[in-house]
């Protein structure tokens, strides 16, 4: 009997051992990529430990430098201090690496992270593409408020989509753009970031942004192995900081905020399924972005059905205290900002490991944390990163700055620039032409504006204009003033432990410093450098004076001038250190700047001369604007700028810019936008308080004609649409692109509306004599707009009445106009929101 039981025994203990065996062959849930994301969520979720799931909820980016040996590869003994439970997600792993040796680092990352962690989860890495992947030998396109100019969504989705592939190629997951703030004071430094103005254009351009970024059809899909997270930057009312001043307090009234500065953030999470969202620095109405529960849960989630990460802006859940002077601990900053919804914090594990300690003393539910675990860990499954979390390092370097990045940069450099002003100076005739003078700070260098890197190459105007006129015109540059000297680009004899970014060549060591100042020189464009170091040093007059002298003697003797003024990186620009400021009181040119121009108009006589601009914001002209016979707007035009701008200026390119944002006579008149109420317009003593030129406003070497306007009705309502048809034929003698607009106007309302709205608008190409039917269908939903409080909420109300329409070629030139009438009782349609209009374009 004894022995029989023991052979009982030992028959059950070896069939345990066997099916823990087969248990152990079979891998865990999360790892099957067959399973639904929910499912795999919920799996490893039950499998972590507390400060395994902390660790998703943190980055490292200035310690991720402690990770890298000089010669930027992965120390593994280094992460084994610092991210031993794993990490969320690592901040810019591109900074001062080549493609290959970012493919390499990230790779070597992901396999430790797989090998040496006891659940093997990947990271994400998360890199900057304000306007292009930023890194280096990556495609530089033109800057956003460029790039807005263009009023083209199809080729911003086709920009954010090379930026996306040139990412992955790298092993980056993760984009912080785009920037979706409403930009309405251009003292503020990061104006230059935004698209504009107006929630309509904003909105429609953020969709194709995230689209080319994403590629999503459902807020649930996987990602393509090409494609990435977008961001949604920054939520909200950034753009609009009291006295311009970055992270300055927002006084935006609520209807205001939801109608105008919250829209675009809605579009892009219902039509383009955004999976993350960056809430801004600023508060409003006493209330940071950062600790906002309405806007990171009520509105984001449970009203626009967001489901994706909230991650914090750099330093922001900390600043809750140090800036905004709430909470007695950091600890109660980072729980604050958990509970409002901030599912991760940037740039550094700063707060939120403190998060454990209020777990562990049951001052926080651990279902809080699950709760922002969840969409981190979502993304991770639906990118693939478990499946496949390296890329190939040999073929890293040619994904980067491809020929097709160069003619796109090119194409929308050129959709992109803005023809202000032209008495028939433009386009310049060659043939008429024996020397030009080329006068200006830059015109001998690429600026690409804040949140760039340094490109393969640039082309600046200088050798552009040297380039087509080689052999008919002799091109000769004079600088004539700068703007603010090169202190940059003196390294320190060692790395600055007080430099306010790890991307400043002050945090790095001399050799390395000097490695970056010389790749920029060979690239052409000092941008990176300039946006990043900490002090901004204006240049001297006195030697100012001197290239001023040499300039207008090359303007006496040459042919024609162009004129090249404006600012650059260091002038305008983000303040994100009290030490790294950004922000300006004043729109004006720089004093010496303004004399070169004075003294070059005197000699100039009946020359053709050109003013071109090149900022990041909107300028004050002032007497300029009457003297200059052609303005031209150029922005900062990207890696490929220089022959884009000389493209325009010859001929060989016909303008189709237009303006995303008014400009402002003075900074006096800040703000100012062309959607205002009726009763800010009375006016100014002694001033004029219209913009010096419109929102809309571009002119083109062609001439158009709108005419034949249409309307299918006369009479909608509530969840239908009007189709609203035009004409438009190009009357001139060269192939040109206008922006046609559409603009509503509700006259007679409860609440008082602005008087105008753009609704609308369309690129359209025409041939010499070649006419297009354009036809808009406007949904009259979108006229709805935020009613008198009900219950303690605002509907979306659409009121019955006339509505008028204006179409034309920009805000203040309105060639046609029409009306029609909304019918029926006043509807609620907050759950029936319309988001854009749809346009066709017939032959």
């Amino acid at each position: 009997m004894r022995k029989t039981m023991i052979t009982t025994v030992s028959a059950a203990l070896l069939s345990c051992g066997a099916q823990a065996a087969d248990s152990a062959a079979i891998p865990p849930l999360y790892k099957d990529a067959r399973a639904p994301v929910t499912e795999r969520v919920e799996d490893l979720l039950g499998r972590m430990t507390l400060d395994e799931k902390l660790a998703q909820l943190q980055s490292v980016w200035h310690q991720r430098r402690q990770m890298e040996s000089s010669g930027m590869q992965f120390l593994p003994e280094k992460a084994k201090a610092l991210i031993p439970h794993g990490i969320g997600h690592i901040g810019r792993p591109s900074e001062y690496k080549t493609p290959r040796q970012m493919a390499e680092f990230n790779n070597a990352v992901q396999r430790w992270l797989a090998e040496q962690t006891r659940l093997g989860i990947p990271a994400l890495m998360h890199e900057e593409a304000l306007h292009g992947y930023v890194a280096y030998d990556a495609t530089s396109f033109p800057q956003a408020m460029a790039l807005a100019s263009s009023w083209s969504p199809a080729d911003l989705e086709k920009l954010y989509a090379l930026a996306a592939r040139e990412m992955r190629a790298t092993g980056a997951h993760w984009a912080l753009a785009p920037v979706l703030d409403i930009g309405r004071d251009p003292r503020w430094g990061r104006i230059e970031e935004t698209m504009g103005e107006d929630p309509y254009l904003v909105s429609a351009l953020g969709i194709a942004a995230v689209r080319g970024f994403q590629g999503l059809a459902s807020k649930e899909a996987a990602f393509a192995e090409d494609k990435v997270v977008a961001t949604l930057k920054h939520l909200t009312g950034h753009g609009q900081p009291q006295a311009g001043v970055n992270t300055a307090p927002a006084h935006i009234a609520p209807r205001e905020l939801q109608e105008v500065f919250l829209a675009p953030f809605e579009a892009a999470i219902k039509k383009a399924y955004a999976a993350s969202i960056m809430p801004s620095y600023n508060e409003v109405d006493g209330v940071p972005s950062h600790i906002n529960s309405y806007l990171l849960r009520e509105l984001a989630r449970d009203q626009w059905g967001f489901n994706g990460a909230v991650v914090s802006d750099y330093f922001a859940v900390q600043e809750l205290r140090s800036r905004h002077q709430l909470f007695a601990s950091e600890a109660e900053a980072a729980k604050a900002a958990l509970l409002a919804g901030v599912d991760m914090e940037t740039p550094d594990p700063k707060t939120f490991p403190l998060l454990k300690a209020l777990v562990e003393k049951g001052e926080l539910p651990v279902s809080a944390i699950d709760q922002a675990v969840r969409p981190v860990l979502a993304l991770k499954f639906r990118l693939g990163l478990f499946e496949k979390p390296y890329v190939d390092e040999s073929k890293a370097d040619a994904a980067l700055g491809s020929a097709e990045g160069r003619q796109l940069a090119l194409q929308l450099a050129e959709a992109s620039i803005v023809l202000l002003k032209n008495d028939g100076t433009l386009p310049l005739d060659a043939h008429k032409l024996k020397s030009l003078a080329l006068i200006g700070a830059h015109a001998d260098e690429a600026l690409l504006g804040g949140y760039s890197s340094i490109p393969r190459q640039t082309v600046s105007l200088k050798s552009a204009l040297e380039q087509q006129l080689q052999g008919k015109v002799a091109v000769t540059f004079a600088r004539g003033s700068r703007i603010t000297d090169n202190n940059f680009l003196e390294p320190k004899a060692s790395g600055s432990a007080d430099s306010t970014d790890t991307s400043s060549t002050n945090a790095l060591a001399e050799a390395a410093a000097r490695a970056v100042v010389e790749r920029s020189h060979k690239a052409g464009t000092y941008s990176m450098l300039r946006w990043n170091h900490d002090e901004t040093v204006l240049a001297s007059p006195a030697s100012n004076a001197e290239l001023r002298a040499e300039a207008v003697a090359l303007a006496k003797r040459s042919d024609a001038i162009v004129l090249v003024l404006g600012e650059n990186e260091g002038l305008a620009r983000e303040a994100w250190a009290d030490k790294h400021l950004g922000d300006r009181p004043s729109l004006e040119l720089s004093a010496d700047q303004q004399l070169l121009a004075k003294e070059v108009l005197a000699v100039a006589a009946d020359k053709p001369l050109v003013l071109v601009l090149s900022n990041g914001r909107p300028l004050a002209l002032g007497a300029l604007a009457e003297q200059m016979p052609a303005i031209v707007e150029a922005w900062y035009l990207g890696q490929e700028g220089g022959t884009a701008l000389a493209n325009v200026l010859l001929g060989n390119v016909n303008p189709s810019g237009k303006l995303p944002l008014s400009f402002p006579r003075s900074a006096g008149h800040i703000p100012l936008f062309y959607n205002h109420k009726a009763s800010s317009s009375r006016g100014y003593l002694h001033d004029d308080i219209q913009p010096l030129y419109p929102f809309g406003h571009g002119l083109s070497y062609s001439q158009f004609d709108y005419s034949n306007l249409q309307l299918n009705k006369t009479t909608a309502k509530a969840g239908e649409e009007v189709e609203v048809s035009l004409q438009l034929k190009n009357s001139g003698s060269r192939e040109g692109t206008e922006v046609v607009q559409l603009y509503v106007q509700d006259p007679v309302a409860s609440l008082t509306r602005p008087v105008q709205q753009l609704a609308g608008f369309a690129r359209v190409s025409l041939q010499p004599g070649e006419q297009k039917t354009v036809r808009f269908r406007l949904p009259v939903n979108l006229l709805a707009f935020l009613g008198p409080q009900q219950q303690g909420r605002m509907p979306w109300l659409l009121e019955p009445g006339e509505i008028r329409l204006q179409l034309g070629s920009s805000s203040a030139d309105i060639r046609l106009r029409g009306r029609f009438e909304v019918v029926g009782p006043a509807a609620d349609v907050s759950n029936d929101r319309a988001l854009q209009s749809t346009v066709q374009i017939v032959d």
